[in-house]
């Protein structure tokens, strides 16, 4: 028979702390005698000498930890945890040879949460696409169907029609050009861009290409930049999509007759670019949403606007794939400032 595991041995203590995934060591009573360094990140509240039920009070985890000390054996269970955030973890857990009645338990923690996340944008991305893809193609149908049958010799309506066809047929080819281009950031993300773009230039082209757009919204584009160029490690095209989609948004959900403001923002490790507005502002239940796929604050109006629902996402994941990060600062009656934090090219990498 092998030897009993001691719980409260040094050894044992050391052999769970090595562990390198999220790992508790329990005695027969359900009290923590060791963690593992991961465990202790995961579940910053547990500590050696308390029950495991003081903060984690599932009953089936409970149930199960105690059948496995009775019984032996093992089992795994999946546990979702809803307070503060809502986390989902699989727990292995397997008693050892004990001297008591009741077994020395190990659980060891996986962290289920991201992959339970992704799994859920996958299925809405792939329903939310669906749906926008949907609803133009069924407009198209319809009055293709009408063309065909009751205004077949209606030349006003046959104008009218087409129009809105055109519409509709520019708004799919919006969506999937969006779609598109989303893929090709995110095939790309392991490779940071390492090519110096002048982010001062990129700004000037992006403010001339969209003036007219924001002189028939009477709307002023001011920039601030330095006179001299501003490198960041990126990719061109990239950075001019990220602009466009940013000063974009602001011209269209800005206050008509306001103005946006580019700023470049040198710095000697890190430059940024904001873009501001002097809309109605963003509720801050929102902020948190803004760069999820197909989320909208206020669909009818993105629709209106000609959005697709991905801008936002398009430029979050540019921002990752050149190592940065995007802020978002917005109250209700208070515009919003997007703004890109890069870092600056030949500089060191920043730690993380």
């Amino acid at each position: 028979m092998p030897d009993a595991v001691d719980p409260r041995s040094p050894a044992t203590h050391a052999l769970v702390e090595a562990i390198g995934s999220a790992a508790v060591l329990l005695d027969g009573q359900g009290v923590a005698q060791a963690l593992s360094p991961a465990m202790r990140a995961l579940i910053p509240a547990l500590d050696v000498g308390q029950p495991l039920t003081l903060v984690m009070r599932d009953p089936d985890l409970i149930e199960a930890i105690d059948g496995v000390a009775r019984q032996g054996g093992r089992q795994v269970i999946e546990l979702v945890e809803r307070v503060p955030v809502e986390r989902t973890f699989r727990i292995h857990i397997a008693a050892l040879t004990g001297a008591g009645w009741r077994r020395p338990v190990l659980l060891t923690f996986e962290d289920l949460s991201e992959q339970r996340v992704t799994e859920r944008m996958r299925v809405d991305f792939v329903a939310n696409a669906s749906h926008e893809l949907r609803t133009p193609l069924a407009s198209l149908l319809g009055f293709v169907e009408t063309l065909q049958g009751p205004a077949r010799n209606d030349a006003g309506a046959r104008d009218r029609f087409l129009a809105i066809m055109r519409e509709q047929g520019l708004r799919m080819a919006r969506l999937v050009d969006d779609l598109l281009s989303l893929s090709r950031i995110e095939l790309r993300a392991h490779l940071a861009p390492e090519t110096p773009v002048d982010l001062t230039g990129i700004s000037r082209e992006i403010v001339d290409s969209l003036t007219l757009m924001a002189r028939e919204r009477e709307v002023m584009l001011t920039l601030k930049a330095p006179a001299e160029p501003v490198k960041v490690a990126g990719d061109r095209d990239e950075l001019l999509r990220l602009m466009e989609n940013l000063v974009e948004n602001a011209i269209k959900y800005g206050k008509s007759g306001g103005e946006v403001v580019i700023d470049v923002v040198d710095g000697p490790l890190e430059v940024s670019v904001g873009v501001r507005d002097d809309g109605p502002g963003i509720a801050p239940e929102h902020l948190p949403r803004l760069t999820e796929r197909f989320y909208r604050v206020d669909t009818a109006a993105s629709r209106e606007a000609g959005g697709t629902g991905l801008g936002l996402a398009i430029v979050k994941h540019i921002v990752l794939r050149h190592r940065g990060r995007l802020t978002i600062e917005s109250a209700l009656g208070q515009g919003a400032t997007f703004r890109a934090v890069l870092p600056r090219f030949g500089a060191p990498p920043r730690k993380p």
